[in-house]
C-alpha cells in the first residue's frame, strides 16, 4: 500500500514542540504495481555463487498480474480464490535477464488443488498476457507430476518423472499429452517411489539445473527428470524465468529463498 507520508517535523518553539503528521493512504493496488515496476534489487551472492533474485519483501525485479501475486511473509505467494479464477495460466516473470546455463535452487509449498510450474529458458507468449512458453518443471499438490519436464505451450510432456529421455532431432507431434519423439534411455526411479520423497502441503527444494542441452529437475535433492534435448528446431538454449499459477480451482502456491547462479 502506497503511504503518503508528510514527514513530521518537531519544532522547538518557545519550550514547546509543535508537531503535526497524518499519513494518508490510497490503494494496495498501487503499492504492487509499483513494486512490480521498480529495478530488479541488488542480488545478495553466497560462497557459492548463487544470488538472491526475489528480496522476500516486494516485488521488486518481478512482473505479474498481482490479482494473482504477491510478496508476503518472506515468500512469493500466487493465490487463486473463488472471486478470481484464471481464464488462463499466468505466471511472475524474473526481469533480470534470459539465463542461459544457470542453477536455480529454492523451496516451495503448495495446497492440495494447486498447479504450478517454474518455467525456464522461455519466451513470451503472444496475444496473452503474462503467459510464457517454454520448458517448465512442473509442481502440484497431488505430486503427480512434480519434477517432471513438461514445455508449456510446447511439445508438452518431454520425461515424466523418474525418466532419463533424450528428445532426437526428428519430427514428433503432441499426442496425449507428450511428445512421440521422445526416447526414453534411462530410469531414475519408478514415479511412485519417488513421488513418496515429496512432501504434500509442506516445503520442499527444488534444484534446476540447465548446461547447454541438458536439463535436470532435483526434488528434495533427488534427480526426478533427466532430459537431452537434441531437437535444434525447437529447443531454446536461453530465455525468461518464471513461476506459474494454473487454471483451475482456488489455490495458493508459495515459493522462497530462490537463488539463481549463472554459469
Amino acid at each position: 500500500m502506497i503511504r503518503k507520508i508528510s514527514y513530521c517535523f518537531g519544532i522547538m518553539i518557545a519550550g514547546f514542540i509543535i508537531g503535526g503528521c497524518n499519513p494518508g493512504t490510497s490503494s494496495d493496488k498501487g503499492q504492487i504495481d509499483a513494486d512490480a515496476a521498480a529495478p530488479a534489487p541488488a542480488a545478495v551472492a553466497t560462497d557459492d555463487g548463487f544470488e538472491q533474485i526475489f528480496d522476500g519483501k516486494t516485488l521488486n525485479g518481478w512482473e505479474g498480474d498481482t490479482a494473482y501475486w504477491r510478496a508476503e511473509g518472506g515468500s512469493l505467494v500466487g493465490e487463486v480464490t473463488p472471486d478470481k479464477l484464471l481464464k488462463s495460466n499466468t505466471f511472475i516473470i524474473y526481469q533480470g535477464g534470459n539465463p542461459k546455463d544457470f542453477e536455480l535452487k529454492l523451496e516451495f509449498k503448495i495446497t492440495e488443488t494447486g498447479n504450478s510450474g517454474i518455467n525456464y529458458r522461455s519466451e513470451m507468449f503472444p496475444g496473452v498476457p503474462h503467459a510464457l512458453k517454454g520448458y517448465q518443471t512442473d509442481i502440484d499438490g497431488r505430486n503427480n507430476y512434480t519434477g517432471q519436464n513438461y514445455e508449456e505451450r510446447g511439445r508438452t510432456t518431454l520425461a515424466y518423472r523418474g525418466q532419463k529421455v533424450t528428445i532426437p532431432n526428428t519430427p514428433g507431434e503432441s499426442k496425449k499429452n507428450a511428445w512421440t519423439a521422445a526416447i526414453v534411455d534411462g530410469s531414475l526411479g519408478s514415479s511412485d517411489s519417488l513421488k513418496t520423497l515429496i512432501k504434500s502441503n509442506d516445503w520442499n527444494t527444488c534444484h534446476i539445473v540447465a548446461k547447454g542441452n541438458h536439463l535436470q529437475h532435483y526434488i528434495n535433492g533427488v534427480l526426478m527428470s533427466d532430459v537431452t534435448d537434441d531437437d535444434t528446431t525447437h529447443r531454446k538454449l536461453e530465455g525468461l524465468l518464471g513461476i506459474q499459477v494454473h487454471v483451475g480451482p482456488p489455490m495458493q502456491v508459495q515459493y522462497r529463498n530462490i537463488m539463481l547462479k549463472n554459469l
